[in-house]
């Protein structure tokens, strides 16, 4: 006869269980926290745990404000040069050209394979 109820788990076995767990997470919350090659980074750890499971999940990213961006440098004169030349290139084989498809949609249309890609002359 199949049930679907859990088999009978002692008390003693549950407490085992989540102390070995937590003692788990905070050995290796440990070493994630004394590790040198976070330096420079923001971390998390959150763990959930009931009678019958325990979870931990860590998150871990640079600090800083996520939304400020970094503006590159200005091109040099040999730089933009350089750009000038490379676009030249990717007009030439490339030859992009709007058309509209039949919905109305404006969309672009290119002489070479991989154009639409970025792929060109370089």
């Amino acid at each position: 006869m199949l049930t679907n109820r859990p088999a009978k788990t002692s008390d003693s076995t549950l407490r085992l269980v989540r102390g070995l767990a937590c003692g788990g997470v905070a050995i290796v919350v440990a070493a994630v926290t004394l590790t040198s090659a976070y330096a420079g980074g923001v971390g998390n750890t959150s763990c959930v745990g009931g009678a019958r499971g325990y979870n931990c999940v860590e998150q871990w990213g640079p600090t800083g404000d996520p939304n400020v961006r970094t503006v590159p440098k200005p091109l040099g004169e040999e730089e933009k040069a350089q750009a000038a030349a490379r676009e030249r290139r990717w007009l030439a084989q490339c030859q992009p050209e709007i058309r509209r498809d039949p919905y109305g949609v404006a969309r672009y249309i290119y002489a070479a394979r991989g154009c639409e890609y970025g792929v060109g002359a370089d």
